[in-house]
């Protein structure tokens, strides 16, 4: 079993969202649901949690009492390619919405980044004029697109 687990309170999607997520990532599972009884705080029946693993990493989803999810935690999405990058910022940002710099809230309001590993490499760059540029570019964009990082930190 994984030592900490990540829960997201759901109003009454837990099952639809651990749904939406597994349906996305490859290397996902469903785990297990669980419903509550009687005389429990949602109506008997109810889906009360769903697990899931989405790349190796467990999840619970819980449906209760609604909070807001904020961007101040998301979750960060590796990838090594544009097609990657394409595939899960179209994916889970349909019915959601775009921030800037890779940044996105799904449609339960779950915040996502759908980071390309050349970002990370390009503003570590150890020029801080390359590096700077690579910042520049990234703050006007949405999605990230790899070539356009590429040629702002290849300009002279």
């Amino acid at each position: 079993m994984q030592k900490i687990t990540t829960c997201l309170l759901f109003d009454g999607q837990a099952e639809e969202a651990m749904n939406y997520y597994v349906s996305i990532f490859k290397n996902s599972k469903i785990l297990s649901v669980t419903h509550y009884g009687k005389g429990a705080p949602m109506p008997e029946g109810t889906v009360m949690t769903a697990n899931f693993e989405l790349e190796g990493r467990q999840f619970m989803a819980l449906n209760g009492p609604m909070y807001k999810f904020s961007p101040a935690t998301s979750f960060v999405v590796n990838c090594e390619t544009q097609e990657e990058v394409d595939y899960y910022w179209d994916a889970l940002v349909a019915g959601g919405k775009p921030s800037q710099c890779a940044w996105l809230d799904d449609k339960y309001g779950v915040s996502w980044q759908i980071v390309p590993k050349q970002l990370i490499q390009l503003i570590s760059d150890s020029d801080p004029v390359k590096a700077g540029r690579v910042m520049q570019a990234m703050m006007t964009m949405s999605k990230i697109v790899i070539a356009d990082i590429q040629r702002a930190y290849d300009a002279n």
